[in-house]
């Protein structure tokens, strides 16, 4: 179990080095530290409710279902926290 949520961690990680790398080429990319740790944190818990989902629920249309509305709101709240295209507080502005 630890295992699987140490490579999990290290998957996130690796994520992470996206906007990173970016950073250094560009200043179209400018994350703070805190923009990397709530990132991280959120792409962990994205995953390890994903591996909830495979290892509790049975039906593969259910998990589908389930899976499909977890990156939905991954992406619902990457968008806001991003640009904050539905302007709630935790936009940032």
């Amino acid at each position: 179990m630890l295992k699987k949520n140490f490579i999990l961690a290290f998957a996130s990680f690796l994520l992470l080095l996206i906007p990173f790398v970016a950073m250094q080429f560009t200043d179209e990319v400018n994350w703070s530290l805190s923009d990397f740790l709530i990132m991280g944190i959120l792409l962990f818990a994205v995953g390890l409710s994903l591996k909830w989902v495979t290892k509790h629920i049975k039906s593969k249309a259910q998990q589908w279902i389930l899976k499909m509305f977890i990156l939905l709101v991954l992406i619902m709240l990457w968008a806001e926290m991003a640009v904050g295209i539905f302007g709630s507080p935790i936009a940032g502005n």
